[in-house]
């Protein structure tokens, strides 16, 4: 008996005892969670880069100043000179707030009704406290009226607003699919259950990873959502395997014992994958992505021993039962359901006669989906995406009226003058002045020292335009090594916006490595899982394809209009550098998911007979209904993004909904027979010299290894 069934043997003897740890553990995480949490936050820096030069320069140079600002923005029909007292009252409050070290000159715009003051941060933006943020808020809502409106901009004010959960939406989603599935309230009920004990464990812990590393706010949500999704998947494998041995004529501790040694063994090296490809983020060099990795991670892993140690355990309590509280779905019999289904079996040996024109035509439409792809721009969106009625998105509206487009993103040119005097920095302002795709110019301030001096520059584009990140690149190499050549100044473009084209073009140069990285690694797993080189091979290539597809999708949607406008992206947006890296790791890990479950399942075929034509057919038969369901459920869960007001959760949620749904269909019942009928008898090929390096077989499944 192996490991993972000695687990279940375990757990169904000792029931009681397993149900009352994982209560037991549960209780104590969530009471001792909360005292040892920490901040969620992250460094959005790039370390190494101009943007990183400058706010060191920054740091050093002016005391207590990061450089970055929260926009106070306040618009008075009548003009805002008469509303000078309740500005100056408002400022003066703000200023004794966490984080906020004191404020610039209000500007006003040329029609005297629209004024900015800026907040100056004596820390990073996302270092400042979440309740600096509330509380101007407040203020804000409360100083506001009789002619006066005020409006707030700023990292520290968009992380304040927050945003609805999705996690319910997904949750209730699932259990709507879980019902059609089964037809038994009992049966669905049992991956909700096991879902929600891996959340309830996780959520909290991952509280705790904040007081270690820096975790963003958004990546809970992540995290849950994720680990909902493959709770759901993971224990739906399990409960189907043991429905189908029940009806087989196992009983219950049989039952149980089979489907956590074939189903379980399935669980584990897809969850494994899932956590090699999260854990690939380290690739990045980004702390903040080590930070999504680990929280997702972690919900991956409780998820999978939840599926294989606490549902075998709930299993052993329901035996026979587990389909009681049955209800009617239309188009299924009463009584339990076949595991096997003859349409798909039909479905796949078609595909075998004709494979050629199969292969070609599921590659086809997984490129055509893929070639959006070109037009996806990697940057990060501006608050006029923000959501409608938001202080962000309205101080955005406002500033871009008053001050121009590109007011709410200034650049921050960063001058080191140990080397240099105050008149070079001011020839430097004059030759900003003069470049194309600048509006305005401040004078230099310098510092106490004289040593350091800042030039903001105000871009005529916003700051998610293409324009902007053009004018970056062409301040950096053209204008300021011209305008300083032979003072022996030292300077740097910075500022969020800056910072934002640093970290894009960083995601861009190493995605390679990531993505290789990732795909060498889950290569690896799936050779000593199945021991077969050209699986391994096909199932890396076509999840590719499946994550291209949903890149594509992403790159359209992101361009806005009617296809956009279906989840509120109106116009043209660029997409965040860490959107496609963190779907490619979870879609990569999520979609070996699906690759195991079917794989495994056709290689239990393949050793009881050695045909492989005949495995895949059943194999396939055997796993439609449970890969379907599962591939609904996470669509449905991803989609719950959607629902959230962050453009970026949206776009993600979007694409790996697609890659999951192509993955389900064009790669599971279409490209898979179809490839495996081509390779025929190299399937499950392995040189020798393989075969003596990979781990000893534990499959019993056949008294000898099969013919191939």
């Amino acid at each position: 008996m192996n490991l993972l069934a000695r687990l279940a043997d375990l757990a169904f003897r000792r029931r009681r005892r397993m149900v009352a740890a994982w209560i037991a553990l549960l209780v104590a995480v969530v009471a001792v969670a909360p005292l040892l949490a920490g901040e969620f936050d992250a460094d959005y820096s790039t370390p190494g880069t101009e943007s990183a030069a400058a706010a060191q320069l920054l740091e050093q140079r002016f005391a207590g100043s990061s450089g970055e600002t929260i926009d106070v923005v306040w618009q008075a029909p009548r003009g805002v000179d008469a509303q000078r007292g309740r500005m100056r009252s408002f400022v003066q409050r703000a200023k004794r707030l966490e984080g906020v070290a004191g404020a610039q000159a209000t500007r006003v715009s040329p029609d005297g009704t629209i004024a900015m003051t800026s907040l100056e941060l004596d820390r990073r933006g996302w270092d400042v406290p979440v309740e600096t943020g509330e509380r101007l808020i407040a203020m804000a809502e409360s100083a506001g009226g009789a002619g006066l409106r005020i409006e707030l901009g700023g990292g520290p004010i968009s992380e304040a607003q927050g945003g609805g959960s999705p996690e319910l939406a997904g949750l209730l989603a699932a259990t709507f699919i879980l019902l059609v599935a089964f037809g038994s309230v009992v049966a669905a009920g049992l991956p909700i259950v096991t879902a929600l004990f891996g959340l309830g464990i996780a959520a909290p812990a991952i509280g705790v990873l904040a007081a270690v590393i820096d975790v963003p706010e958004w990546a809970p949500a992540v995290a849950s959502l994720i680990g909902i999704g493959v709770g759901i998947d993971y224990a739906l494998l399990v409960v189907t395997r043991y429905r189908a041995a029940l009806g087989a004529g196992a009983g219950p501790r049989e039952a149980i014992v089979e489907a956590v040694s074939t189903a379980g063994r399935s669980v584990v090296i897809a969850g494994t994958i899932v956590v090699v490809s999260l854990l690939g983020l380290f690739v990045m060099g980004a702390s903040y992505m080590r930070g999504v990795a680990l929280s997702a991670s972690l919900a991956v892993l409780v998820a999978m021993m939840a599926a294989i140690a606490l549902l075998p355990a709930l299993l052993g309590f329901l035996g026979g039962r587990v389909d009681r509280l049955r209800i009617p779905v239309p188009g299924r019999r009463g009584g339990r359901t076949s595991e096997g289904s003859a349409l798909t079996a039909a479905w796949s040996r078609a595909l075998q006669r004709r494979p050629w024109p199969a292969a070609i035509a599921g590659a086809a439409v997984l490129i055509a989906l893929t070639t959006p792809v070109q037009g996806l721009r990697l940057g990060f969106p501006d608050a006029g995406n923000d959501p409608g009625g938001s202080t962000t998105n309205a101080a955005y509206e406002l500033v871009s009226q008053g001050f121009g487009a590109g007011a709410s993103g200034p650049l921050l040119v960063a001058a080191d003058l140990r080397s240099g005097s105050a008149a070079d920095v001011r020839s430097l302002a004059d030759r900003l002045s003069a470049t194309p795709g600048v509006a305005t110019v401040s004078e230099p301030r310098i510092s106490r020292d004289g040593a350091a001096a800042i030039i903001t520059v105000q871009p005529a584009s916003t700051p998610q335009d293409e324009a902007t990140e053009e004018l970056v690149q062409r301040l950096r190499e053209r204008v300021l090594p011209s305008a300083l050549d032979t003072s022996g100044i030292e300077a740097y473009v910075g500022g969020i916006t800056a910072a934002f084209v640093d970290q894009s073009e960083q995601v861009a140069d190493r995605l390679p490595l990531f993505i290789g990285a990732v795909v060498g690694l889950s290569f690896l797993l799936l050779l000593a899982a199945f021991r077969a080189p050209l699986i391994a091979l096909k199932a890396g290539v076509v999840n590719l394809l499946s994550v291209g597809a949903a890149y594509g999708v992403v790159a359209l949607v992101a361009q806005g209009g009617f296809v956009g406008g279906l989840i509120g992206i109106d116009t043209s947006t660029p997409v965040p550098p860490f959107v496609p890296v963190i779907m490619f790791a979870i879609l990569f890990g999520l979609s070996m998911d699906y690759e195991v479950f079917l794989l495994s399942r056709i290689r239990e075929e393949f050793l009881r007979h050695g045909d492989t034509r005949r495995a895949v057919a059943e194999g396939l038969a055997r796993t439609a209904r449970v890969i379907t369901a599962a591939a609904a459920i996470m669509v449905s869960v991803f989609l719950a993004f959607v629902l959230s007001p962050e453009t970026f959760l949206k776009l993600m949620g979007v694409g790996m909904a697609t890659a999951i749904l192509v993955d389900a269909t064009i790669v599971r019942i279409v490209l898979v027979p179809a490839v495996m009928q081509l390779l025929g008898r190299a399937n499950w090929w392995s040189p020798r010299w393989l075969e003596r390096i990979l781990p000893a077989r534990h499959e019993r499944l056949a008294a000898a290894e099969p013919r191939v």
